[in-house]
């Protein structure tokens, strides 16, 4: 028998949205029309193909509220990104309360914007409005639509034509209350020949009595001959229900490289997409994940090959303990006209035991010649004779195991822009993993 599904999404009214006179006339038109594309969309269900091996049942939208405006706690653990990372830094804290931008004096002097949504959107209106659901619209599902309509608060990032941003710019997203859905923004705007590196953590207390919802919509434009590197970390605790649609463009000859690290939640559905738009744009995805108790991680991702001679490589791999369950569904497309491409996407599944599951579901759509696409996905548990070989060393069984599946992550770990940032999510794997 089918698993019951949710008869109505959240109980949200058209006047909860943000849209006083101190919101800028660009975010309350955006707002408006997300509003009406959140009233048009369909709650998701396992009728739908991307949300078929993802049910939920288990959760009643009907009894999450938005932020009511209550103090954010202080001193919350869990975060990967520790105060030696970001000492001296520049960095946006951003929670329900707002966003709080701390940057270096040279990084104001080379025309960066880094600042919130709110006010690059009265700033600098016609550079938001370049990406502003340009990339990732509203329609593009019911969270996207909500996240559109209902986030307050958002992160704004602009490199000027030219500029080689050399220090890592940081950010911290914060989802701190029980019962409540925290919506947030990210938009990352690069102009011709900028660099930039850029990581992002979303995070909240490890422990809460009750279920929280997190949704992030997140846009990106790498410009012609733009170079950008971008980190984006979940650790969220165990009672939150994250969903994202996260989506960039890659102009001629730009590059992106885009690492992704899911620790945390109670399920996670998250929307990755590539889209390579001009002659001679690459993106490399790289992403990991490790669940265990009966955690639900689910991803689909798209690489878009829309321009002649692109090149896209993608690696997902995960780890899975307890009763956790992922799914992994990617997709190469490669469009008319877009000839002398290279195309790649492998998903790579360990399994600690035997009450686990990973769904792996690569495809490809090509509607041309002269292209080189390859794909693959493998599902297996720790190897018995790396294991044996450990343990021949007189390495306890424990230890050994430990080492095997941090062997398995490490091309993942060293491909993270910072080398603290891939040693400080292995520690957090392995203090969960040595608990049992």
């Amino acid at each position: 028998m089918a698993r019951k599904q949710p008869k109505k999404g959240f109980d949200f009214s058209r006047d909860m949205i943000a849209d006083s006179d101190k919101v800028p006339a660009l975010l309350r038109e955006f707002r408006s029309d997300a509003w009406n594309a959140y009233q048009d969309l369909p709650f998701p269900t396992l009728k739908d193909e991307a949300w078929r091996r993802t049910s939920l049942s288990g959760f009643d939208f009907n009894k999450i509220q938005l932020p009511n405006g209550k103090a954010v706690p202080e001193n919350i653990t869990g975060s990967i990104l520790t105060e030696s990372i970001l000492a001296k830094k520049s960095i946006a804290t951003l929670s329900p309360a707002g966003v709080e931008i701390n940057q270096t004096a040279k990084l104001k002097k080379q025309g960066v914007i880094f600042s919130s949504l709110t006010e690059a959107a009265e700033k600098h209106p016609d550079l938001v409005k370049k990406v502003l659901g340009k990339i990732v619209s509203p329609r593009d599902g019911k969270f996207a639509a909500a996240t559109a309509a209902f986030a307050n608060h958002g992160i704004f990032i602009y490199v000027p034509k030219g500029i080689q941003v050399d220090e890592t710019l940081f950010s911290i997203g914060f989802a701190p209350w029980e019962g409540t859905a925290h919506f947030f923004q990210f938009l990352v705007y690069l102009e011709e020949g900028s660099s930039l590196t850029y990581i992002h953590e979303s995070f909240s207390p490890e422990k809460n009595s009750q279920p929280s919802l997190s949704g992030e919509n997140v846009e990106i434009f790498v410009g012609k001959n733009a170079n950008l590197k971008i980190a984006e970390i979940q650790s969220y605790g165990d009672q939150v229900w994250s969903f994202g649609h996260k989506k960039a463009l890659v102009d001629r000859d730009g590059y992106l490289e885009w690492e992704i690290a899911a620790l945390g939640s109670s399920l996670s559905k998250h929307f990755i997409t590539v889209d390579l738009i001009g002659q001679g744009a690459e993106g490399r995805v790289s992403g990991m994940f490790f669940a265990d108790q009966t955690q639900h991680l689910s991803y689909n991702t798209l690489q878009r090959h829309l321009a002649p001679r692109t090149t896209s490589d993608l690696l997902f791999k995960g780890a899975l303990d307890g009763k956790s369950r992922s799914v992994w569904r990617g997709m190469i497309y490669v469009a008319p006209g877009a000839q002398y491409i290279d195309g790649y996407q492998a998903n790579r599944n360990l399994l600690l035991n035997s009450n686990v599951r990973a769904d792996s579901i690569p495809g490809l759509e090509i509607l041309n010649n002269d292209v080189r696409c390859t794909h693959g996905s493998t599902v297996g548990k720790i190897d018995p004779e790396q294991l044996f070989y450990l343990l021949s060393r007189g390495i306890p069984r424990h230890e050994a195991e430990q080492l095997v599946i941090q062997g398995f992550f490490d091309d993942i770990f060293s491909r993270f822009p910072l080398q603290e940032v891939g040693e400080q999510i292995w520690n957090k794997i392995k203090n969960r993993f040595s608990l049992k």
